[in-house]
């Protein structure tokens, strides 16, 4: 089996691994609230200067979690291809060393004729790669089930994700952004939109969210599973590393289990 080198060190986050995990551990320092570790959060993909502060807000909560299998799910952006892409490879590198790919992944394109092998896919992604260290620094030990995203529908993907469901030790990491070079204000009112309606159990669209195949798909995984949409960020290119004049929007949302005390 081969690994899957880092593609985007030095591009979306430091190549220099004590650099990366104190940048992220000073991330994750100024999140301020606590809350139930969560099945699933949805978390941005930009490069760490404009959304590492939103995906801290995500990754907070899962100290002291249990888990150790994540299912990270996320869009394709530099092959166009139809289905879902799992890897070949045995392990993910990245400066803060390697993660093991689930085994059991490679028998999904058996069980699932939207599930293909597909390592080019994977081989410059940078929506599935930008998670790792975060889960490195907070998680430790875990195995990883990375899936791109090519042209599949949201019920096709939630029917891989219910398969792969699995207990308490098994985490959902939806990759995505918001809306993409709209000006300020505009983004606000645009993804302010796009957060309602995702906190309401309601499907996004390509505009709405890059990741909205996976968004969408955890969604109805949430409404299977009597999960709630919590709000943990919100904020922009403007407001971090960027110009007001074109913007990029990142928010931070965990699924939680319901009281049904």
């Amino acid at each position: 089996m081969s690994i899957r080198s880092a593609a985007v060190a030095a591009l979306f986050y430091p190549a220099d691994g004590v650099v990366l995990r104190d940048m992220i551990k000073s991330a994750l320092s100024r999140v301020q609230f606590v809350t139930d570790a969560p099945k699933g959060i949805i978390v941005p993909h930009a490069g760490y200067s404009y959304s590492a502060q939103t995906a801290a807000c995500a990754y907070a909560t899962l100290k002291n979690s249990a888990y150790s299998r994540v299912v990270l799910v996320g869009p394709a952006h530099r092959l166009a291809f139809n289905g879902i892409a799992i890897s070949a490879s045995s392990s993910f590198r990245t400066p803060l060393g390697d993660v093991a790919v689930a085994v059991d992944s490679y028998k999904l394109p058996a069980l699932f004729d939207t599930v293909l092998v597909h390592d080019g896919a994977h081989a410059l992604e940078h929506s599935l790669e930008v998670q790792l260290p975060f889960l490195q620094v907070v998680l430790g030990e875990f195995e990883i089930l990375p899936l791109c995203v090519g042209a599949v529908r949201a019920s096709q993907l939630f029917s891989l994700l219910e398969f792969l469901y699995g207990d308490e030790h098994t985490l959902f990491v939806i990759s995505s952004d918001l809306s993409h070079y709209h000006p300020y204000t505009q983004a606000n009112r645009l993804d302010h939109t796009t957060v309602n309606t995702i906190l309401a159990g309601e499907q996004v669209s390509g505009e709405q969210a890059c990741g909205a195949t996976a968004v969408n798909a955890m969604t109805l995984l949430a409404k299977q599973h009597g999960l709630r949409a919590c709000l943990l960020d919100y904020r922009n290119s403007g407001d971090t590393a960027g110009e007001k004049d074109r913007v990029v929007g990142y928010t931070a949302i965990a699924f939680e289990a319901t009281d049904v005390s």
